[in-house]
Protein backbone atom coordinates (compact mmCIF):
# COMPACT_ATOMS: atom_id res chain seq x y z
CA UNK A 1 0.00 0.00 0.00
CA UNK A 2 2.96 2.40 0.74
CA UNK A 3 4.71 1.30 -2.43
CA UNK A 4 1.50 2.57 -4.57
CA UNK A 5 0.79 5.86 -2.10
CA UNK A 6 4.75 6.48 -3.17
CA UNK A 7 4.55 6.16 -6.66
CA UNK A 8 1.50 8.46 -6.70
CA UNK A 9 2.96 11.19 -4.69
CA UNK A 10 6.13 10.80 -6.77
CA UNK A 11 4.11 11.28 -10.10
CA UNK A 12 1.99 14.38 -8.60
CA UNK A 13 4.97 16.05 -7.69
CA UNK A 14 6.83 14.95 -11.39
CA UNK A 15 3.20 16.32 -12.89
CA UNK A 16 3.47 19.57 -10.93
CA UNK A 17 7.37 20.39 -11.63
CA UNK A 18 6.59 19.54 -15.50
CA UNK A 19 3.58 22.16 -15.01
CA UNK A 20 6.02 24.84 -13.40
CA UNK A 21 8.87 23.61 -16.45
CA UNK A 22 6.10 24.50 -18.71
CA UNK A 23 5.05 27.24 -17.41
CA UNK A 24 8.63 28.82 -17.04
CA UNK A 25 9.26 27.49 -20.82
CA UNK A 26 6.03 29.63 -21.79
CA UNK A 27 7.47 32.73 -19.89
CA UNK A 28 11.27 32.71 -20.79
CA UNK A 29 10.91 31.59 -24.28
CA UNK A 30 7.46 30.94 -26.26
CA UNK A 31 5.13 34.15 -25.36
CA UNK A 32 7.82 36.62 -24.37
CA UNK A 33 6.81 39.27 -26.57
CA UNK A 34 3.02 38.89 -26.15
CA UNK A 35 1.78 36.55 -22.92
CA UNK A 36 -1.76 36.43 -21.95
CA UNK A 37 -4.99 38.04 -23.90
CA UNK A 38 -4.01 41.32 -23.08
CA UNK A 39 -0.51 40.29 -25.17
CA UNK A 40 1.77 41.91 -22.65
CA UNK A 41 5.56 41.90 -23.53
CA UNK A 42 7.49 40.11 -20.95
CA UNK A 43 10.74 41.68 -21.87
CA UNK A 44 9.52 45.54 -22.23
CA UNK A 45 7.92 44.31 -18.73
CA UNK A 46 11.36 42.87 -17.21
CA UNK A 47 13.16 45.82 -18.30
CA UNK A 48 10.64 48.08 -16.88
CA UNK A 49 11.01 46.32 -13.35
CA UNK A 50 14.59 47.05 -12.71
CA UNK A 51 14.73 50.58 -14.71
CA UNK A 52 13.65 53.70 -14.71
CA UNK A 53 12.89 55.94 -17.94
CA UNK A 54 12.11 59.23 -19.31
CA UNK A 55 9.84 58.91 -22.30
CA UNK A 56 11.47 61.48 -24.61
CA UNK A 57 8.94 60.60 -27.92
CA UNK A 58 6.53 57.80 -27.54
CA UNK A 59 6.85 57.08 -31.07
CA UNK A 60 3.34 58.04 -32.74
CA UNK A 61 3.39 59.99 -35.64
CA UNK A 62 2.35 63.59 -35.31
CA UNK A 63 0.06 66.39 -37.46
CA UNK A 64 1.45 69.52 -39.21
CA UNK A 65 -0.02 72.29 -40.34
CA UNK A 66 0.71 73.19 -43.78
CA UNK A 67 3.60 75.43 -43.37
CA UNK A 68 4.92 72.66 -41.43
CA UNK A 69 3.98 73.46 -37.96
CA UNK A 70 3.06 70.82 -35.15
CA UNK A 71 -0.48 70.99 -34.51
CA UNK A 72 -0.92 67.73 -31.84
CA UNK A 73 2.37 68.38 -30.31
CA UNK A 74 4.69 70.88 -28.85
CA UNK A 75 8.57 70.26 -28.28
CA UNK A 76 10.05 72.10 -25.32
CA UNK A 77 13.80 72.08 -23.84
CA UNK A 78 13.54 70.85 -20.50
CA UNK A 79 15.82 70.23 -17.46
CA UNK A 80 15.54 66.26 -16.67
CA UNK A 81 17.04 64.84 -13.66
CA UNK A 82 16.85 61.60 -12.28
CA UNK A 83 16.34 60.18 -8.14
CA UNK A 84 19.54 58.74 -7.99
CA UNK A 85 20.96 62.59 -7.20
CA UNK A 86 19.81 62.89 -4.07
CA UNK A 87 22.19 60.26 -3.19
CA UNK A 88 24.67 62.13 -4.38
CA UNK A 89 26.87 65.20 -4.04
CA UNK A 90 26.56 67.00 -7.28
CA UNK A 91 27.27 70.63 -8.83
CA UNK A 92 23.10 71.69 -7.76
CA UNK A 93 24.43 75.41 -7.36
CA UNK A 94 25.45 75.27 -11.01
CA UNK A 95 22.73 74.46 -12.91
CA UNK A 96 20.77 76.33 -10.48
CA UNK A 97 22.64 79.65 -11.81
CA UNK A 98 22.19 78.82 -15.22
CA UNK A 99 18.23 78.31 -15.27
CA UNK A 100 17.71 81.11 -12.80
CA UNK A 101 16.12 79.24 -10.31
CA UNK A 102 17.05 78.85 -6.01
CA UNK A 103 18.64 75.83 -5.24
CA UNK A 104 16.56 74.33 -2.82
CA UNK A 105 13.91 74.13 -5.31
CA UNK A 106 15.89 71.72 -7.43
CA UNK A 107 16.93 69.72 -4.41
CA UNK A 108 13.47 69.63 -2.88
CA UNK A 109 12.03 68.57 -6.42
CA UNK A 110 14.56 65.60 -6.08
CA UNK A 111 13.64 64.72 -2.47
CA UNK A 112 10.11 63.83 -3.94
CA UNK A 113 11.01 62.14 -7.11
CA UNK A 114 10.89 58.17 -7.48
CA UNK A 115 11.10 58.54 -11.16
CA UNK A 116 13.08 60.67 -13.16
CA UNK A 117 11.09 63.97 -14.10
CA UNK A 118 11.49 66.96 -16.60
CA UNK A 119 11.85 70.11 -13.58
CA UNK A 120 9.61 72.17 -13.06
CA UNK A 121 5.95 73.07 -11.27
CA UNK A 122 3.51 73.35 -11.38
CA UNK A 123 4.62 74.75 -15.11
CA UNK A 124 7.88 72.89 -16.67
CA UNK A 125 10.80 75.16 -17.14
CA UNK A 126 11.48 75.26 -20.69
CA UNK A 127 15.42 76.25 -21.50
CA UNK A 128 16.91 77.91 -24.15
CA UNK A 129 19.70 76.78 -26.42
CA UNK A 130 22.46 78.44 -24.78
CA UNK A 131 21.20 76.96 -21.46
CA UNK A 132 20.97 73.23 -22.91
CA UNK A 133 24.20 73.52 -24.11
CA UNK A 134 25.91 75.31 -20.89
CA UNK A 135 24.51 71.98 -19.04
CA UNK A 136 25.12 69.53 -20.93
CA UNK A 137 28.69 70.98 -21.38
CA UNK A 138 28.80 70.00 -17.18
CA UNK A 139 28.29 66.06 -18.00
CA UNK A 140 26.97 65.58 -14.19
CA UNK A 141 25.34 62.17 -14.15
CA UNK A 142 21.70 62.00 -14.28
CA UNK A 143 21.85 65.33 -15.52
CA UNK A 144 20.46 66.22 -19.06
CA UNK A 145 19.25 69.22 -20.78
CA UNK A 146 16.91 67.33 -23.62
CA UNK A 147 14.38 68.47 -26.27
CA UNK A 148 11.15 66.68 -25.15
CA UNK A 149 8.07 65.84 -27.43
CA UNK A 150 4.71 66.90 -25.37
CA UNK A 151 1.19 65.97 -26.30
CA UNK A 152 -1.05 69.18 -26.33
CA UNK A 153 -4.22 68.63 -24.15
CA UNK A 154 -5.99 71.90 -25.95
CA UNK A 155 -5.58 71.15 -29.41
CA UNK A 156 -6.73 72.76 -32.92
CA UNK A 157 -9.34 71.28 -35.02
CA UNK A 158 -9.87 68.82 -32.41
CA UNK A 159 -12.67 67.18 -33.82
CA UNK A 160 -10.70 67.03 -37.34
CA UNK A 161 -7.98 65.88 -36.04
CA UNK A 162 -9.46 63.41 -33.64
CA UNK A 163 -8.16 62.05 -30.32
CA UNK A 164 -6.05 58.52 -29.02
CA UNK A 165 -6.36 56.19 -26.61
CA UNK A 166 -5.44 52.91 -25.18
CA UNK A 167 -7.58 50.20 -26.89
CA UNK A 168 -6.45 46.59 -26.73
CA UNK A 169 -9.73 45.55 -28.18
CA UNK A 170 -9.52 48.12 -30.81
CA UNK A 171 -5.92 47.09 -31.15
CA UNK A 172 -6.68 43.54 -32.17
CA UNK A 173 -9.43 44.24 -34.42
CA UNK A 174 -8.03 46.66 -36.38
CA UNK A 175 -4.14 45.16 -36.15
CA UNK A 176 -5.32 41.23 -36.13
CA UNK A 177 -1.61 40.11 -37.65
CA UNK A 178 0.58 42.58 -36.12
CA UNK A 179 2.52 41.61 -32.61
CA UNK A 180 1.53 45.19 -30.80
CA UNK A 181 1.81 46.61 -27.23
CA UNK A 182 -1.31 46.18 -25.15
CA UNK A 183 -0.69 49.72 -23.92
CA UNK A 184 -0.09 50.90 -27.80
CA UNK A 185 -2.06 54.29 -28.46
CA UNK A 186 -4.28 54.01 -31.61
CA UNK A 187 -6.23 56.76 -33.33
CA UNK A 188 -10.05 56.50 -32.05
CA UNK A 189 -11.81 59.32 -34.21
CA UNK A 190 -10.61 62.02 -37.14
CA UNK A 191 -7.70 61.97 -39.14
CA UNK A 192 -5.92 60.11 -35.99
CA UNK A 193 -8.22 57.17 -37.06
CA UNK A 194 -7.92 57.50 -40.92
CA UNK A 195 -4.28 57.67 -40.54
CA UNK A 196 -3.66 55.17 -37.43
CA UNK A 197 -1.76 52.45 -39.65
CA UNK A 198 0.66 55.21 -40.63
CA UNK A 199 1.26 56.73 -36.84
CA UNK A 200 1.62 53.69 -35.35
CA UNK A 201 4.97 53.50 -33.17
CA UNK A 202 8.25 51.93 -34.56
CA UNK A 203 9.83 52.10 -31.07
CA UNK A 204 10.24 54.93 -28.14
CA UNK A 205 13.26 57.58 -27.70
CA UNK A 206 13.95 57.33 -23.85
CA UNK A 207 16.65 57.82 -21.30
CA UNK A 208 17.25 54.73 -19.20
CA UNK A 209 19.19 54.00 -16.19
CA UNK A 210 19.13 50.42 -14.75
CA UNK A 211 18.59 49.81 -10.66
CA UNK A 212 18.39 47.02 -8.31
CA UNK A 213 15.57 46.20 -5.79
CA UNK A 214 15.41 48.94 -3.71
CA UNK A 215 16.02 51.34 -6.50
CA UNK A 216 19.84 52.04 -6.25
CA UNK A 217 22.52 51.60 -9.34
CA UNK A 218 22.57 48.74 -10.98
CA UNK A 219 25.61 49.37 -13.33
CA UNK A 220 26.91 52.14 -11.71
CA UNK A 221 24.93 55.79 -12.48
CA UNK A 222 25.50 55.12 -16.60
CA UNK A 223 22.66 56.58 -18.38
CA UNK A 224 21.70 55.27 -21.59
CA UNK A 225 19.85 56.87 -24.68
CA UNK A 226 17.74 54.43 -26.76
CA UNK A 227 15.95 55.74 -29.86
CA UNK A 228 13.69 53.48 -32.46
CA UNK A 229 16.33 51.61 -35.23
CA UNK A 230 14.52 53.12 -37.84
CA UNK A 231 16.20 57.00 -38.52
CA UNK A 232 13.24 57.87 -41.10
CA UNK A 233 10.06 57.49 -38.05
CA UNK A 234 7.75 58.68 -36.97
CA UNK A 235 6.45 60.09 -39.62
CA UNK A 236 4.60 63.43 -39.67
CA UNK A 237 0.81 64.08 -41.78
CA UNK A 238 0.99 67.18 -43.55
CA UNK A 239 -2.35 68.04 -43.27
CA UNK A 240 -3.83 71.62 -45.47
CA UNK A 241 -4.85 73.13 -42.58
CA UNK A 242 -3.15 76.90 -41.47
CA UNK A 243 -2.52 77.32 -37.90
CA UNK A 244 -2.92 80.92 -37.65
CA UNK A 245 -6.43 80.79 -39.87
CA UNK A 246 -7.53 77.82 -37.98
CA UNK A 247 -6.59 79.70 -34.35
CA UNK A 248 -8.50 82.66 -35.92
CA UNK A 249 -11.15 80.71 -36.83
CA UNK A 250 -11.68 79.10 -33.58
CA UNK A 251 -11.80 82.57 -31.64
CA UNK A 252 -14.14 83.72 -34.25
CA UNK A 253 -16.55 81.21 -33.72
CA UNK A 254 -16.72 81.34 -29.66
CA UNK A 255 -16.34 85.08 -29.91
CA UNK A 256 -20.32 85.03 -31.76
CA UNK A 257 -20.87 82.21 -29.18
CA UNK A 258 -21.78 79.58 -31.76
CA UNK A 259 -22.77 76.18 -29.04
CA UNK A 260 -23.38 73.91 -31.59
CA UNK A 261 -21.92 74.40 -35.30
CA UNK A 262 -19.06 75.95 -36.30
CA UNK A 263 -17.43 76.98 -39.78
CA UNK A 264 -15.54 75.42 -42.94
CA UNK A 265 -12.89 77.05 -44.66
CA UNK A 266 -11.66 76.07 -47.98
CA UNK A 267 -8.38 77.58 -50.61
CA UNK A 268 -10.58 77.34 -53.62
CA UNK A 269 -7.57 77.13 -55.93
CA UNK A 270 -5.89 73.69 -54.44
CA UNK A 271 -9.47 72.80 -53.14
CA UNK A 272 -8.59 72.01 -49.52
CA UNK A 273 -9.64 72.79 -45.97
CA UNK A 274 -7.34 75.73 -44.26
CA UNK A 275 -9.80 75.67 -41.13
CA UNK A 276 -12.39 74.06 -39.55
CA UNK A 277 -14.19 74.37 -36.29
CA UNK A 278 -17.19 72.83 -34.65
CA UNK A 279 -18.34 72.74 -31.72
CA UNK A 280 -19.28 71.90 -28.68
CA UNK A 281 -15.88 70.99 -28.11
CA UNK A 282 -14.79 67.76 -27.20
CA UNK A 283 -15.45 66.95 -23.08
CA UNK A 284 -11.72 64.95 -22.61
CA UNK A 285 -12.94 63.74 -19.32
CA UNK A 286 -15.78 61.40 -20.97
CA UNK A 287 -15.02 62.42 -25.15
CA UNK A 288 -18.19 59.20 -25.64
CA UNK A 289 -20.59 60.27 -23.84
CA UNK A 290 -20.76 63.78 -24.90
CA UNK A 291 -22.39 65.46 -28.24
CA UNK A 292 -18.61 67.19 -28.72
CA UNK A 293 -16.39 64.31 -30.33
CA UNK A 294 -18.80 64.54 -33.47
CA UNK A 295 -17.73 66.77 -36.09
CA UNK A 296 -20.69 68.98 -36.93
CA UNK A 297 -18.88 69.83 -40.32
CA UNK A 298 -18.84 66.13 -41.96
CA UNK A 299 -22.31 65.36 -39.94
CA UNK A 300 -25.31 66.04 -42.37
CA UNK A 301 -28.03 68.31 -41.21
CA UNK A 302 -30.79 70.28 -42.84
CA UNK A 303 -29.75 73.04 -45.20
CA UNK A 304 -32.62 75.43 -45.49
CA UNK A 305 -33.08 77.51 -48.43
CA UNK A 306 -29.02 76.90 -48.99
CA UNK A 307 -29.91 73.96 -50.94
CA UNK A 308 -32.17 76.21 -53.40
CA UNK A 309 -28.66 76.68 -55.32
CA UNK A 310 -29.14 73.15 -56.30
CA UNK A 311 -32.76 73.84 -57.57
CA UNK A 312 -31.71 77.33 -59.68
CA UNK A 313 -28.71 74.69 -61.22
CA UNK A 314 -31.47 72.44 -62.34
CA UNK A 315 -33.33 75.40 -63.77
CA UNK A 316 -30.85 77.18 -65.96
CA UNK A 317 -30.18 73.94 -67.27
CA UNK A 318 -33.75 73.07 -67.98
CA UNK A 319 -34.20 76.70 -69.85
CA UNK A 320 -36.69 77.42 -66.37
CA UNK A 321 -35.21 80.43 -65.93
CA UNK A 322 -36.78 82.81 -67.84
CA UNK A 323 -35.93 86.55 -66.50
CA UNK A 324 -39.48 87.94 -67.85
CA UNK A 325 -40.96 85.63 -65.98
CA UNK A 326 -42.51 86.35 -62.53
CA UNK A 327 -43.29 84.21 -59.13
CA UNK A 328 -46.28 85.27 -56.66
CA UNK A 329 -43.56 85.65 -53.51
CA UNK A 330 -46.79 86.52 -50.95
CA UNK A 331 -47.78 83.16 -51.08
CA UNK A 332 -46.11 79.85 -49.65
CA UNK A 333 -45.22 76.81 -51.29
CA UNK A 334 -48.75 75.43 -50.61
CA UNK A 335 -49.98 78.66 -52.22
CA UNK A 336 -51.76 80.41 -49.30
CA UNK A 337 -50.82 83.67 -47.96
CA UNK A 338 -47.45 84.08 -46.61
CA UNK A 339 -47.89 85.41 -42.96
CA UNK A 340 -44.45 85.65 -42.67
CA UNK A 341 -43.19 87.40 -45.99
CA UNK A 342 -45.10 89.73 -48.46
CA UNK A 343 -42.13 90.21 -51.58
CA UNK A 344 -44.71 90.84 -54.09
CA UNK A 345 -44.03 89.19 -57.45
CA UNK A 346 -40.56 88.23 -58.35
CA UNK A 347 -38.25 87.26 -60.80
CA UNK A 348 -36.49 84.23 -61.01
CA UNK A 349 -33.19 86.24 -59.87
CA UNK A 350 -35.12 88.71 -57.41
CA UNK A 351 -36.64 85.33 -55.93
CA UNK A 352 -33.00 84.00 -55.70
CA UNK A 353 -31.63 87.03 -53.67
CA UNK A 354 -34.61 87.45 -51.40
CA UNK A 355 -34.64 83.64 -50.73
CA UNK A 356 -38.32 83.03 -52.16
CA UNK A 357 -39.87 80.10 -50.75
CA UNK A 358 -42.83 79.48 -53.55
CA UNK A 359 -40.45 80.24 -56.62
CA UNK A 360 -38.35 77.39 -55.84
CA UNK A 361 -41.59 74.72 -54.76
CA UNK A 362 -42.86 75.66 -57.92
CA UNK A 363 -39.58 75.19 -60.19
CA UNK A 364 -38.74 71.76 -58.09
CA UNK A 365 -43.01 70.84 -58.66
CA UNK A 366 -42.38 71.93 -62.19
CA UNK A 367 -38.59 69.79 -62.46
CA UNK A 368 -40.46 66.94 -61.38
CA UNK A 369 -42.82 66.39 -63.74
CA UNK A 370 -40.13 66.47 -66.49
CA UNK A 371 -37.82 64.01 -64.79
CA UNK A 372 -38.26 62.79 -61.04
CA UNK A 373 -34.73 62.34 -60.16
CA UNK A 374 -34.00 65.97 -61.35
CA UNK A 375 -32.90 67.69 -58.30
CA UNK A 376 -30.70 64.36 -57.26
CA UNK A 377 -29.29 64.59 -60.01
CA UNK A 378 -28.21 67.81 -59.65
CA UNK A 379 -27.28 67.25 -56.29
CA UNK A 380 -24.71 64.60 -57.71
CA UNK A 381 -23.31 67.71 -60.16
CA UNK A 382 -22.63 70.15 -57.29
CA UNK A 383 -21.37 67.78 -54.59
CA UNK A 384 -23.52 68.79 -52.02
CA UNK A 385 -24.65 64.85 -51.32
CA UNK A 386 -21.27 64.13 -50.30
CA UNK A 387 -18.97 62.38 -49.52
CA UNK A 388 -16.56 64.59 -50.80
CA UNK A 389 -13.17 63.86 -48.65
CA UNK A 390 -10.47 62.97 -50.79
CA UNK A 391 -9.98 59.00 -51.34
CA UNK A 392 -7.91 56.65 -53.76
CA UNK A 393 -6.46 53.79 -53.80
CA UNK A 394 -2.69 54.31 -52.19
CA UNK A 395 -0.29 51.96 -50.29
CA UNK A 396 -2.09 48.57 -49.56
CA UNK A 397 -5.27 50.42 -48.79
CA UNK A 398 -8.43 50.30 -51.39
CA UNK A 399 -10.39 53.69 -51.41
CA UNK A 400 -8.54 54.85 -48.80
CA UNK A 401 -10.70 58.10 -46.97
CA UNK A 402 -8.93 60.93 -45.35
CA UNK A 403 -12.16 61.73 -43.84
CA UNK A 404 -13.30 58.20 -42.86
CA UNK A 405 -16.19 59.75 -40.98
CA UNK A 406 -17.74 61.79 -42.92
CA UNK A 407 -21.28 61.19 -42.96
CA UNK A 408 -23.16 61.13 -46.87
CA UNK A 409 -26.36 63.89 -47.40
CA UNK A 410 -29.22 63.03 -49.36
CA UNK A 411 -32.41 64.66 -51.06
CA UNK A 412 -35.29 61.77 -50.82
CA UNK A 413 -35.13 59.42 -47.90
CA UNK A 414 -37.79 57.38 -49.78
CA UNK A 415 -38.51 56.48 -53.34
CA UNK A 416 -42.32 57.45 -52.86
CA UNK A 417 -41.47 60.97 -51.65
CA UNK A 418 -40.36 61.92 -55.39
CA UNK A 419 -43.35 61.25 -56.36
CA UNK A 420 -45.73 63.93 -54.30
CA UNK A 421 -46.17 67.38 -55.11
CA UNK A 422 -46.05 68.86 -51.34
CA UNK A 423 -42.99 66.86 -50.73
CA UNK A 424 -40.88 67.50 -53.94
CA UNK A 425 -42.11 71.86 -53.26
CA UNK A 426 -40.70 71.07 -49.46
CA UNK A 427 -37.46 69.61 -50.78
CA UNK A 428 -36.94 72.33 -53.38
CA UNK A 429 -36.49 75.09 -50.35
CA UNK A 430 -34.19 72.60 -48.75
CA UNK A 431 -36.60 71.24 -46.47
CA UNK A 432 -38.20 67.75 -45.38
CA UNK A 433 -35.36 65.03 -45.89
CA UNK A 434 -32.59 66.87 -47.01
CA UNK A 435 -29.49 66.58 -45.68
CA UNK A 436 -26.44 67.46 -46.14
CA UNK A 437 -22.63 68.20 -44.58
CA UNK A 438 -21.71 71.84 -43.96
CA UNK A 439 -18.17 70.56 -46.10
CA UNK A 440 -20.26 69.39 -49.21
CA UNK A 441 -21.56 72.98 -49.01
CA UNK A 442 -18.35 74.27 -48.71
CA UNK A 443 -17.44 72.37 -51.84
CA UNK A 444 -20.70 72.81 -53.77
CA UNK A 445 -19.67 76.79 -53.27
CA UNK A 446 -15.74 75.71 -54.59
CA UNK A 447 -17.11 73.79 -57.52
CA UNK A 448 -19.33 77.24 -58.77
CA UNK A 449 -16.63 79.35 -58.48
CA UNK A 450 -14.64 77.41 -60.16
CA UNK A 451 -16.79 77.41 -63.00
CA UNK A 452 -18.46 74.19 -62.26
CA UNK A 453 -14.98 71.94 -61.79
CA UNK A 454 -15.59 69.21 -59.12
CA UNK A 455 -12.99 67.87 -57.03
CA UNK A 456 -12.12 65.88 -54.17
CA UNK A 457 -11.69 68.17 -50.71
CA UNK A 458 -8.31 67.05 -49.46
CA UNK A 459 -7.47 67.50 -45.74
CA UNK A 460 -3.93 66.45 -46.06
CA UNK A 461 -1.12 66.36 -48.73
CA UNK A 462 0.88 64.06 -48.16
CA UNK A 463 2.63 61.84 -45.44
CA UNK A 464 6.42 63.15 -45.01
CA UNK A 465 9.40 60.60 -43.10
CA UNK A 466 11.31 62.52 -39.45
CA UNK A 467 13.53 63.95 -41.79
CA UNK A 468 10.80 66.04 -44.14
CA UNK A 469 11.04 63.64 -47.65
CA UNK A 470 8.08 62.33 -48.66
CA UNK A 471 6.45 58.90 -48.55
CA UNK A 472 3.17 59.50 -49.92
CA UNK A 473 1.52 62.40 -51.58
CA UNK A 474 -1.98 62.80 -51.91
CA UNK A 475 -2.62 64.96 -55.46
CA UNK A 476 -5.33 66.80 -56.16
CA UNK A 477 -8.04 64.40 -57.46
CA UNK A 478 -11.70 65.25 -59.45
CA UNK A 479 -14.87 63.98 -58.28
CA UNK A 480 -16.52 60.91 -60.24
CA UNK A 481 -19.67 62.46 -60.95
CA UNK A 482 -20.70 64.77 -63.55
CA UNK A 483 -20.85 68.63 -62.72
CA UNK A 484 -22.92 71.12 -64.00
CA UNK A 485 -21.71 73.58 -67.45
CA UNK A 486 -19.05 76.37 -67.46
CA UNK A 487 -22.68 78.45 -68.56
CA UNK A 488 -24.74 77.45 -65.34
CA UNK A 489 -21.69 78.12 -63.64
CA UNK A 490 -21.73 81.55 -64.31
CA UNK A 491 -25.18 82.44 -64.07
CA UNK A 492 -24.85 80.59 -60.44
CA UNK A 493 -22.13 82.96 -59.44
CA UNK A 494 -24.23 85.86 -60.74
CA UNK A 495 -27.35 84.44 -58.44
CA UNK A 496 -25.11 84.23 -55.19
CA UNK A 497 -23.56 88.11 -56.04
CA UNK A 498 -26.82 89.18 -56.80
CA UNK A 499 -28.12 87.90 -52.71
CA UNK A 500 -25.27 90.52 -51.55
CA UNK A 501 -25.88 93.18 -53.54
CA UNK A 502 -29.39 93.48 -54.02
CA UNK A 503 -30.65 95.94 -51.66
CA UNK A 504 -33.41 93.40 -50.17
CA UNK A 505 -30.72 90.17 -50.37
CA UNK A 506 -30.46 88.11 -47.67
CA UNK A 507 -27.00 88.63 -47.63
CA UNK A 508 -27.22 92.56 -48.30
CA UNK A 509 -25.20 93.03 -44.52
CA UNK A 510 -22.10 92.00 -46.36
CA UNK A 511 -21.68 94.19 -49.04
CA UNK A 512 -19.33 96.94 -47.15
CA UNK A 513 -16.60 94.14 -47.21
CA UNK A 514 -13.03 94.75 -48.19
CA UNK A 515 -13.93 91.75 -50.20
CA UNK A 516 -16.29 91.26 -52.66
CA UNK A 517 -18.76 88.22 -51.39
CA UNK A 518 -21.11 85.72 -53.25
CA UNK A 519 -23.32 83.96 -51.40
CA UNK A 520 -26.55 82.45 -50.08
CA UNK A 521 -27.94 82.22 -47.07
CA UNK A 522 -30.12 79.43 -45.49
CA UNK A 523 -32.65 79.16 -42.53
CA UNK A 524 -34.24 75.58 -41.92
CA UNK A 525 -36.75 74.50 -39.71
CA UNK A 526 -36.12 71.16 -37.60
CA UNK A 527 -39.22 70.35 -36.46
CA UNK A 528 -37.68 70.37 -32.96
CA UNK A 529 -39.11 73.07 -30.29
CA UNK A 530 -38.02 74.51 -26.71
CA UNK A 531 -41.19 75.48 -25.03
CA UNK A 532 -42.98 77.16 -27.76
CA UNK A 533 -40.25 78.41 -30.11
CA UNK A 534 -38.49 75.97 -32.74
CA UNK A 535 -35.00 75.51 -32.76
CA UNK A 536 -33.66 76.51 -36.68
CA UNK A 537 -30.35 75.37 -38.24
CA UNK A 538 -29.16 78.94 -39.35
CA UNK A 539 -26.26 78.83 -42.37
CA UNK A 540 -24.32 81.23 -44.63
CA UNK A 541 -22.26 79.89 -47.38
CA UNK A 542 -20.18 82.06 -50.07
CA UNK A 543 -16.83 82.43 -51.59
CA UNK A 544 -14.75 85.80 -52.05
CA UNK A 545 -13.01 87.68 -53.49
CA UNK A 546 -16.26 87.56 -56.38
CA UNK A 547 -13.96 88.61 -59.32
CA UNK A 548 -11.03 86.39 -58.17
CA UNK A 549 -12.61 83.15 -56.02
CA UNK A 550 -9.87 82.18 -53.39
CA UNK A 551 -12.08 81.19 -50.61
CA UNK A 552 -14.86 79.42 -50.01
CA UNK A 553 -16.57 80.11 -46.15
CA UNK A 554 -19.93 77.88 -45.27
CA UNK A 555 -20.60 79.52 -41.78
CA UNK A 556 -23.81 77.39 -39.64
CA UNK A 557 -25.34 77.88 -36.27
CA UNK A 558 -27.71 74.48 -35.20
CA UNK A 559 -30.83 74.61 -33.56
CA UNK A 560 -30.96 78.21 -32.22
CA UNK A 561 -34.22 80.46 -32.30
CA UNK A 562 -35.50 82.52 -34.82
CA UNK A 563 -34.68 85.77 -32.93
CA UNK A 564 -30.86 84.72 -32.11
CA UNK A 565 -27.81 83.11 -33.58
CA UNK A 566 -27.42 84.71 -37.03
CA UNK A 567 -24.39 83.81 -38.65
CA UNK A 568 -23.65 86.20 -41.83
CA UNK A 569 -21.83 88.36 -38.72
CA UNK A 570 -19.26 85.70 -38.41
CA UNK A 571 -19.28 85.18 -41.92
CA UNK A 572 -18.15 88.89 -42.06
CA UNK A 573 -15.52 88.89 -39.27
CA UNK A 574 -13.91 86.38 -41.11
CA UNK A 575 -13.78 87.76 -44.27
CA UNK A 576 -12.27 90.96 -42.77
CA UNK A 577 -9.76 88.86 -41.09
CA UNK A 578 -8.88 87.03 -43.74
CA UNK A 579 -8.81 90.29 -45.54
CA UNK A 580 -5.88 91.17 -43.20
CA UNK A 581 -4.08 87.84 -43.52
CA UNK A 582 -3.56 88.36 -46.89
CA UNK A 583 -2.59 91.67 -46.55
CA UNK A 584 0.28 91.04 -43.96
CA UNK A 585 1.55 87.94 -46.28
CA UNK A 586 2.14 90.39 -49.37
CA UNK A 587 3.84 92.76 -46.45
CA UNK A 588 6.46 90.29 -45.77
CA UNK A 589 6.92 89.26 -49.68
CA UNK A 590 7.26 92.51 -50.44
CA UNK A 591 9.79 93.00 -47.36
CA UNK A 592 11.80 89.97 -48.07
CA UNK A 593 11.59 90.43 -51.84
Amino acid sequence: MWRKRTIVFLSLCLFTVSLLIARLVQLQLVATENFSERGVNLLEASVRQRSQEMIIDNGRGSFLDRNGESLVHKKMNVLVLFPFLKNMDWDVEKIANIIGVPKFEILQSLEKAKEPFAFGRPKVVELSESEMKQINQLEIPGVFAIEKKYTLTDTLAEQLIGITGQNDQVLKKRYPDKELPAETIVGLTGLEKSFDEFLLPDGKSKLVYHVDGRGGPLFGIHVKYVEPANPFYPVNIRTTLDKDLQKLAEELVDKHQIKNGGLVLLDIESNSVLAMVSRPKINRNAPFDEKGIHNMMTTQHIPGSVFKTVVAAAAIEHELDDATREFDCNKTIAGTDDPNYQHGFLTFTESFAQSCNNTFGTLAKELKKMDENIIEEYAEKLSILGPVGWKGDVYHFDQFKQLADENFGRVFLEEAAKKDDNFVAMTGIGQHEVRVTPLAVANMISTIAKGGKSEMVRVVTGIEYKNGTSLLPFEKKKLASDSISPYTAMKLQKLLREVVVNPKGTGRSLQSLPYEVAGKSGTAETGLFEGDQELLNKWFAGYFPFDKPKYALVTVNLGVFDAEGAVTPLFADMVKELYQFDQSLKLKDQVSS
